[in-house]
């Protein structure tokens, strides 16, 4: 264990490592997770590997289907591209309207997102990086006092965020000082700003997805 993971939980450190697994292909979409041997191969007990597994569930980065198992979630890049640039116009709409209605106490718990995720990021713990990347976005559409904007975002979040989880590996800083940006035209009440940083960090997150995508082979 380093130094910079002594203060985390043994949860923490293990949905970490599955985390890792995936991102680097050692565990591909589709897999399914085998809590047996994911706990022979860490070193670890069954229950911290299921709790992990819970915790990675919440992320979108593992789907876990009632009497079958966990498997990690399979992403094609054509429907997240169309995920992504719906859920950008709603999240844009929520930025645009928080702006208008948030308060001060939406904006504390904004910058603790920001500040706790920047944190974790720097300390490799992808897995509460991504929760805080998920609390900031809830923050915002909460401040956007739509009663039906939960319902239109909420059957794209598992979708998206999976995508958010599989790239915050390399999207880390970048993505906080994205964060950072909405934050501020939160904070300055300027709605027309609100929207475009919202709509420019949704458009970095396709970016890094398409840069990602395998690039075909020709035979």
């Amino acid at each position: 264990m380093t130094i910079g993971q002594k203060y985390r939980t043994l949860r923490e450190i293990v949905a970490d490592e599955i985390h890792g697994m995936i991102s680097r292909g050692e565990l591909k979409q589709g897999d399914r997770l085998y809590e047996d041997r994911l706990a022979e191969q860490l070193g670890v007990s069954r229950n911290p590997i299921r709790e992990a597994i819970r915790a990675l569930e919440g992320t979108g980065l593992v789907e876990v289907i009632p009497r079958r198992g966990a498997y990690v979630t399979r992403i094609d890049p054509d429907q997240a591209s169309q995920l992504l640039e719906l859920r950008a116009v709603l999240e844009a709409y929520a930025a645009q309207r928080a702006a208008l209605r948030r308060t001060a106490d939406d904006l504390r718990a904004l910058q603790h997102c920001i500040d706790a995720g920047r944190r974790a990021s720097e300390r490799g713990d992808l897995v509460k990086a991504a929760s805080f990347h998920r609390e900031f976005h809830l923050v915002i559409e909460r401040s956007a006092a739509n009663e039906y904007l939960d319902g239109a975002v909420g059957p794209l979040r598992h979708q998206t965020e999976m995508i958010f989880s599989m790239l915050s590996d390399r999207r880390a800083m970048t993505s906080w000082d994205e964060h950072q940006a909405i934050y501020d035209a939160l904070a300055a009440g300027d709605a027309d700003l609100a929207r475009q940083a919202t709509q420019r960090h949704m458009d970095n997150v396709a970016l890094g997805l398409v840069m990602r995508a395998p690039v075909p082979t020709v035979s």
